[in-house]
């Protein structure tokens, strides 16, 4: 089972600790200056996190989860597993089809909205029933 990062004896802040050695800066070749322009703090905060003296905002936490391109799972859990948030396929799918909803008629924008509805609603049936 998944523990949130400092329920153990040792605290330990979220992403610093296990997690920001596993993706420390310098293991990607980045200095702990350019991850702090990469999230927009400085280098010191870096530290900071790196040595669990402070523990970044949430914020702070999904912008690293951006920039490592993972969960904020992997950043927060001990057992997490490492994944991309999203393949590049994936990702560029995503991306032309958000612009693209942005040329939508309103009439158009509100059947999407309830095409989603109606699948989250058929998921959410399908899971009680017990199917997968």
């Amino acid at each position: 089972m998944s523990r949130p990062r400092g329920t153990d004896t040792h605290p330990r802040s979220p992403c610093p600790g296990d997690a920001a050695r596993r993706r420390s800066p310098r293991r990607v070749g980045w200095s702990q200056a350019d991850l702090a322009s990469k999230i927009g703090g400085d280098a010191g905060q870096i530290s900071r996190y790196e040595h669990g003296r402070i523990t970044p905002s949430a914020d702070v936490i999904i912008r690293l989860a951006e920039v490592f391109d993972v969960t904020t799972d992997y950043l927060l859990l001990d057992d997490a597993p490492r994944r991309p948030r999203r393949t590049p396929d994936e990702a560029a799918l995503g991306d032309d089809r958000i612009a693209a909803v942005t040329e939508l008629s309103e009439e158009d924008l509100n059947l999407v909205a309830s095409f989603i509805d109606a699948l989250v609603t058929k998921t959410r049936l399908k899971v009680l029933a017990g199917g997968s």
